[in-house]
């Protein structure tokens, strides 16, 4: 089941709000909310909740066990657990195939399938118990508030990656009111239109121009073009679903870290990690690259084991390795080289220097086939390209002009400058107030009408981040 699926927006959504606020009591609504987020998660394939609920177990009783006995121990353990869990279920057929490519290697590689949004509350459970180790927060007594945090269907799919810190006091005590509901509404039905509107969109531009079937008939322009509209589907594709999670979060009581901050606006490659998926870049930074040392001690050596970890972790493919060791350049120069070019530069050149090294980025990315994408980066320099502009391409720009146009905007922070003109109005006066209030209830019913109308007459509605 996934958020932007009218049986999970009209019929698991209102379902579960309705069980979590037909009684009062934080003990009714987190049963409620756990009973709800197994269901979720079990609704692909039941068997792997018990996979989940053995790693919440796991480390429940390490927590505990960690006031009592060896700490360091405890925490290794856990640990080692908790990675040997990711590595068997979504990196075993990686490592096997790897060993294969070996002279004299043929081993059976295994079929397992991988569950849903393993990678994220993995990386919860370990921030969860490293945080204990730190002794930056208690242990959680209750098991069954322990499963609430790691099971929450509105960030287990796709984040953000929720630290047990910045939700501990929400879990144990939250009373949601009218505003909260009303934010986030409004926040998912933000999110939903995104998904359904701008990057479904954009996906179905992209796969026209990057599907290696069209190789042969692919200009140079036509290769930049569909790479353009990737670029902007799997932002508007990720950052649509962490508008979704933290809308349904507000919505709930919790308030959710943001995940994405127009990170396309960024004028360096640092600055664009410091935009883009902010809930994993600060995971890594604060569990994997300050603990090796940070920049005090092998600051290249750290930032190396970091982005080739960042790169696997988005998935068992050689190519996202090189997809994070492609980033793993550009960071490593941009401190002592880069950034005094990029600060004698005029802004629109920094900016395009990150959208080139970006876009470029997303090749990697997209193909897992090494093959197609050399290819299809031989077509963007002209390498086997059928000639630099087509027809095709030509006709496809006029026909949807202004769909891109609005699909470039909506990069750039124009909604939120537009919410903080009408916050500033709305504090004017009371009337003023409800005139805001009464813009936002149209504007969300709009974007969720809108967004229903495209789910329900296009069949076209992947979502890139799930297989993570």
């Amino acid at each position: 089941m996934v958020f932007s699926s009218l049986l999970f927006i009209y019929v698991f959504l209102p379902a579960c709000l309705l069980c979590c606020f037909i009684r009062r009591g934080v003990s009714w609504r987190n049963g409620a909310l756990i009973v709800f987020s197994l269901i979720f998660y079990a609704w692909g394939e039941p068997v792997v909740v018990f996979l989940m609920l053995t790693t919440v177990a796991v480390n429940y009783e390490a927590a505990l066990l960690m006031n009592r006995r060896r700490r360091k121990i405890i925490l290794i353990a856990a640990i080692v657990f908790d990675i040997a869990m990711l590595l068997v279920f979504k990196y075993s057929g990686f490592l096997v195939e790897t060993l294969n490519a070996l002279p004299g290697i043929s081993l059976p590689v295994p079929n397992i399938a991988l569950p849903i949004g393993i990678s994220f509350y993995t990386f919860q459970v370990v921030s969860y118990i490293v945080d204990i180790y730190r002794g930056e927060v208690e242990p959680q007594t209750s098991f069954p508030r322990l499963l609430l945090y790691v099971s929450m269907f509105p960030q287990l799919v796709a984040g953000p990656i929720v630290r047990y810190g910045h939700i501990a006091r929400e879990i144990g005590k939250r009373e949601p009111d009218f505003k909260d509901i009303c934010a986030g509404m409004n926040r998912f039905a933000c999110g939903l239109a995104k998904k359904a509107i701008l990057a479904n969109i954009c996906g179905s531009l992209s796969a026209t121009y990057m599907d290696s079937a069209h190789f042969g008939s692919l200009s140079v322009m036509g290769a930049w073009f569909g790479l353009l509209m990737y670029t902007l589907e799997i932002y508007f594709d990720f950052s649509a679903y962490s508008d979704m999670a933290i809308g349904m979060g507000r919505m709930l009581g919790f308030r959710y870290h943001e995940n994405f901050r127009y990170p396309y606006i960024a004028q360096s490659v640092t600055e664009f990690w410091r935009r883009w998926h902010i809930s994993l870049s600060s995971f890594f930074r604060d569990y994997v690259y300050i603990p090796l040392g940070g920049s005090r001690k092998g600051r290249i050596r750290n930032l190396l084991i970091v982005w080739a970890l960042t790169g696997l972790w988005h998935g068992a493919s050689w190519n996202f390795v090189l997809w994070g060791l492609w980033y793993f350049v550009f960071i490593a120069l941009e401190k002592p080289v880069l950034n005094r070019v990029l600060k004698a530069a005029p802004r629109p050149l920094r900016h395009l220097y990150l959208m080139l090294v970006v876009m470029l980025g997303w090749v990697w990315f997209y193909f897992t086939d090494m093959g197609e994408m050399v290819a299809f980066l031989g077509r963007l320099f002209g390498v086997g390209a059928a000639g630099f502009i087509d027809m095709g391409l030509r006709l496809e720009v006029t026909n949807n002009v202004f769909f891109i146009f609005v699909a470039l905007l909506a990069c750039f922070p124009v909604v939120r400058v537009l919410k903080q003109h009408c916050a500033r109005f709305a504090r004017r006066s009371a009337k003023a107030e409800h005139v805001i209030f009464l813009l936002r209830c149209a504007v969300t019913g709009a974007l969720l009408l809108a967004g229903t109308v495209l789910l329900v007459g296009n069949s076209y509605n992947p979502f890139i981040y799930f297989r993570f």
